[in-house]
């Protein structure tokens, strides 16, 4: 099963994900540099996985995609941008494109991933499990099996811990926010393993059919 997986980070919902081919895209170089140590089997391109989506979006079999999440999140706008003198910024807009241009473009599996933001959403989400809201063409059921993490509250070590990551020696600046990004390995691994679910479902049935065994 090839699977893209976009803007990668350090690879927080691709963590416990087994038996798959996955490409990899991730702008920050930094980033990209701890993914490919985690993950040496994966293909890791440093470059703007929007544009990327755009360029190569029939070539897998499943797309993960977790745009920017910093300007729809409801605590930067309510906490930060209120109380604590954050700039405010306009919302990425390039959540909502790429949610409608796989709804109308893609032949593949695919799921969008974001936070809940402050404002009410522009296009409804398929699923929300955790803090987390999912638009994806497949239902995605609820997940018994979740890493619990205070995530406001939590610091490096606890989050390294829950994660399964370790950043230190990296370059990276500010590993706090990078660890906040991850999405929940489990998390990660009950989505792609509902998508492979159904992947297989449609490359057996696809191959009775060739086959001339269908029924009738």
């Amino acid at each position: 099963m090839k699977v893209l997986n976009l803007y990668a980070g350090i690879g927080g919902n691709r963590k416990n994900w087994h038996d798959v081919s996955v490409t990899a895209v991730e702008l920050d170089p930094a980033l990209a540099a701890l993914y490919a140590q985690n993950f040496p089997n994966d293909k890791v391109i440093v470059g703007d996985a929007h544009q990327y989506l755009l360029d190569h979006y029939k070539e897998f079999d499943f797309i993960w995609s977790s745009p920017p999440c910093q300007s729809h999140s409801s605590f930067r706008q309510n906490i930060c941008v209120r109380y604590r003198g954050t700039p405010a910024v306009f919302p990425d807009m390039r959540l909502y494109q790429e949610i409608l241009f796989l709804k109308h473009n893609a032949e593949c599996l695919w799921a969008v991933e974001n936070v809940k933001p402050y404002y009410t959403v522009l296009i409804e989400p398929d699923a929300v499990l955790q803090r987390h809201l999912f638009w994806s063409n497949f239902p995605i059921p609820e997940s018994d099996s979740q890493t619990v993490i205070k995530i406001r509250y939590a610091q490096i070590p606890e989050l390294e811990e829950s994660l399964g990551f370790c950043l230190k020696g990296s370059n990276i600046r500010n590993k706090r926010q990078v660890l906040r990004n991850c999405v929940d390995p489990n998390l990660g691994l009950h989505i792609l393993n509902t998508a492979r679910s159904l992947y297989m479902k449609t490359m057996k049935i696809s191959k009775t059919k060739k086959n001339g065994k269908g029924v009738r």
